[in-house]
């Protein structure tokens, strides 16, 4: 029996970005279809699309519009073509519960804390669907605090992370980091420090590449 690769995985990403839960749920459809081949290290790493973005948000119509320049037609068919894409993976899109666009660096912070308690995945899949599925506001803390508690953190630890303001030079610092890197866009999917798969790519593409990737050693 052969050695199953090691790969080690930085999942580059925000929590407010569609196509970074499409490309998850697309990485996670590939690795399990590797089984016993691969051993996977898989680590979240910090990027927020709208870093400057204020405390109360932006409604999300106004704030694609003016970034994108996008009519409501086009809006309608982008989110048409991502909520089809998520549920060819398996992941629901609720674009209409989906308000407003928020700050999420709160979120980044309390995803530091998960990865110490070895509970980082679980929080990244509830955060994205808290957002995306049910609609909640993942900048408010009470928000962050329950989705916390529901993938089994402890509440009142999580509500002292946020209000003392843990990790935050932390997470500037990843996130300077990657941005360093050239990362510009998410999700971007490093592998093994050296190889770069980027976008909500469908599963066969990660499992190609990442087979690649192991074959090469």
């Amino acid at each position: 029996m052969s050695t199953p690769a090691n790969l080690k995985i930085d999942f580059v990403s925000d929590v407010v970005c569609p196509w970074c839960a499409v490309g998850l749920k697309s990485l996670e459809k590939a690795l399990a279809s590797m089984g016993s081949d691969v051993t996977v290290d898989m680590h979240f790493q910090p990027f927020e699309l709208n870093p400057q973005m204020a405390p109360e948000g932006e409604d999300v119509v106004e704030h694609l519009a003016r970034k994108y320049g996008s009519t409501p037609e086009q809006m309608a068919q982008n989110q048409e073509a991502i909520r089809q894409r998520g549920a060819d993976v398996g992941f629901t899109f609720n674009m209409d519960k989906r308000k407003r666009i928020v700050n999420t660096f709160d979120a980044h912070r309390l995803l530091h804390w998960a990865a110490l308690q070895g509970r980082q995945p679980e929080l990244k899949q509830a955060l994205l669907a808290a957002y995306f599925t049910d609609g909640r506001d993942v900048s408010s803390r009470d928000v962050l605090v329950d989705v916390a508690a529901q993938v089994g953190l402890d509440p009142v630890e999580a509500r002292h992370v946020l209000a003392e303001g843990r990790y935050a030079q932390d997470v500037r610092a990843q996130e300077q980091f990657y941005q360093s890197q050239g990362v510009r866009a998410v999700p971007s999917v490093i592998i093994n420090d050296r190889y770069l798969i980027q976008g909500g790519q469908p599963p066969e593409v990660f499992e190609q590449t990442l087979r690649k990737i192991a074959a090469e050693g």
